[in-house]
């Protein structure tokens, strides 16, 4: 069993590293206080335990000391007069299915372990096979990913936000594409999180910003007021000062208005208290750049912060989208996010629109856009393109059939 505490270094910054020491030694007591005396447990550095279980019947029975484990660090940890909550994850391999010597096991639990943070956190994990075939395929990815731009094998599609009151398109989403060589087209929910952890993320969140700038350039001279949607990392907008810079500057030498470009943040990057992060909305903001918060109502928003910084836009998570009907309560929470959105000034999108029911019960409780595949899938930039001149020529015929 690999286990580790969530979250452990944030006691270690705001507490201080003896209480972080003290912590370890009460952890440790209750992962103890859980096993057996014929059990090993030893602590391998940092907030890392292990513990090796021997003379078991069947592996899986380990399954349910680790959810007591799990359950018994949850509790809160009272130091120095504090309260201290937090949580563990755990990893298990089994001997001789998973590994045949201690290294094996333990790089099994370890990736074990890696499934069980990736899912949320406080949860264990047992190692399978296509656990392993996952790590050796993110090696090969994070090992790729170094040239993948160079190579240019990256591509953005475009996905129409369509007005609800009218039909009409003057926005779209710019997503991200890798058309790796040999796997294909891989999901930005793979390679994503692998860019964050190797630092590449910068490089790639610069070329989609000056991507989608030359392409909305182009869009403008038929389209007038275009705007074009870029999902902003959390991780590049945290740790890179200059990019309101390097952006808004080149904003200017396309001769582009900041009002066509909306860049969409987490509610999480809103709530960050970071002053360089306030400082960066603000600086957006300034220059003209409208903010959306991506996946609205699924996790949490102060009012005051959405005043704060002007956001533009709210985007209601497609998990509120999926269900509506005319009885559902996603309805009844999509209508009050419309209504307190409409209240503090804000538009209001509604992402994964697949049904001609859920696009009219967002018209009814008056939502301002819709994005999904019931208008249209991502598309490669040529693609969308054409796609931009059928729709108004659509539009054309529709409205002198009316008149």
């Amino acid at each position: 069993m690999f286990l580790d505490l969530d979250h452990f270094k944030d006691v270690n910054d705001t507490q201080g590293h003896d209480t972080g020491d003290q912590l370890l030694v009460e952890a440790a007591q209750r992962i103890k206080e859980c096993i057996r005396d014929s059990d090993t447990l030893a602590r391998l550095g940092g907030d890392e335990f292990t513990v090796i279980f021997s003379e078991l019947h069947n592996g899986r029975d380990v399954g349910p000391v680790a959810a007591k484990i799990i359950s018994s660090l949850s509790k809160p940890f009272v130091l120095v007069g504090q309260e201290i909550v937090l949580s563990a994850s755990i990893g298990i391999a089994v001997y001789p299915e998973d590994g045949l010597n201690n290294t094996e096991l333990l790089k099994h639990a370890d990736q074990a372990l890696y499934v069980a943070k990736n899912e949320g956190r406080s949860c264990f994990r047992f190692f399978t096979r296509s656990m392993q075939e996952a790590a050796e395929l993110r090696m090969h990815l994070t090992s790729d990913l170094r040239y993948a731009l160079r190579e240019r094998q990256f591509e953005l599609f475009y996905q129409p936000i369509v007005d609800l009151a009218n039909g009409a398109i003057n926005k779209a989403e710019a997503l991200i594409r890798w058309r790796h060589p040999s796997h294909g087209l891989v999901s930005p929910g793979v390679f994503i999180p692998i860019a964050e952890e190797s630092g590449a993320i910068h490089d790639i969140g610069d070329w989609v910003f000056y991507e989608a700038a030359s392409e909305v350039s182009k869009l403008v001279t038929s389209y007038p007021g275009f705007q074009i949607s870029i999902n902003k990392s959390p991780v590049q907008f945290a740790r890179d000062g200059d990019l309101q810079g390097r952006w808004i500057d080149y904003l200017r030498q396309l001769n582009l208005p900041g009002s066509s470009i909306v860049v969409e943040i987490t509610e999480g990057l809103l709530m960050n208290t970071n002053p360089a992060i306030s400082e960066r909305l603000l600086k957006f903001r300034d220059a003209g750049i409208q903010v959306a918060i991506d996946d609205f109502g699924t996790g949490y928003s102060s009012l005051a912060y959405l005043k704060k910084f002007d956001i533009d836009f709210l985007k209601i998570d497609q998990s509120f989208t999926r269900n509506l009907t005319p009885e559902s309560s996603d309805l009844a929470v999509c209508e009050a996010i419309i209504v307190m959105a409409h209240k503090l000034g804000l538009k209001v999108i509604a992402e994964g629109v697949e049904t001609l029911e859920q696009r009219d019960l967002l018209k009814l409780i008056q939502c301002d856009y819709g994005q999904g595949y019931l208008f249209a899938r991502p598309m490669p930039v040529a693609e969308f393109e054409d796609f931009l001149v059928k729709s108004v020529a659509q539009s054309a015929i529709k409205s002198t059939i009316v008149l």
